[in-house]
C-alpha cells in the first residue's frame, strides 16, 4: 500500500495520474456520487470504490504502460473477432 498526502481533489487526481502505468486505483469515501466523478479522471484501466470487488462481467486491463487491451466481458472477446465491414450498391 502506498500513501501519498494531497492538497485537494486536483492534486489527487494530477498524483495518481503521474505514473508510468495504469492497471487499476482505489477510492475511499463517504460521497460516492464524488468518488465516481474522480474515478472518471483516474487514467485507470480500473477503479475500485470503497474496497469493492472486481466484477468478472466488466473488461479488466490496464492504460499507459500497464497495457492494451482488455480481457472478460464482451469487450474483452472482442480480442478473438474478426471484424468485417461489406458495402454494397443501394
Amino acid at each position: 500500500l502506498s500513501v501519498i498526502a494531497y492538497d485537494d481533489e486536483d492534486d489527487a487526481v494530477r498524483i495518481a495520474n503521474d505514473s508510468e502505468y495504469g492497471l487499476s486505483g482505489g477510492i475511499w469515501t463517504t460521497d460516492t456520487d464524488r468518488a465516481l466523478a474522480v474515478a472518471r479522471r483516474i487514467r485507470t484501466g480500473g477503479v475500485i470504490i470503497n474496497g469493492a470487488g472486481i466484477s468478472f462481467d466488466g473488461p479488466f486491463g490496464g492504460y499507459k504502460a500497464s497495457g492494451v487491451g482488455r480481457e472478460y466481458g464482451k469487450v474483452g472477446l472482442t480480442g478473438y473477432v474478426e471484424h468485417k465491414t461489406i458495402t454494397r450498391p443501394r
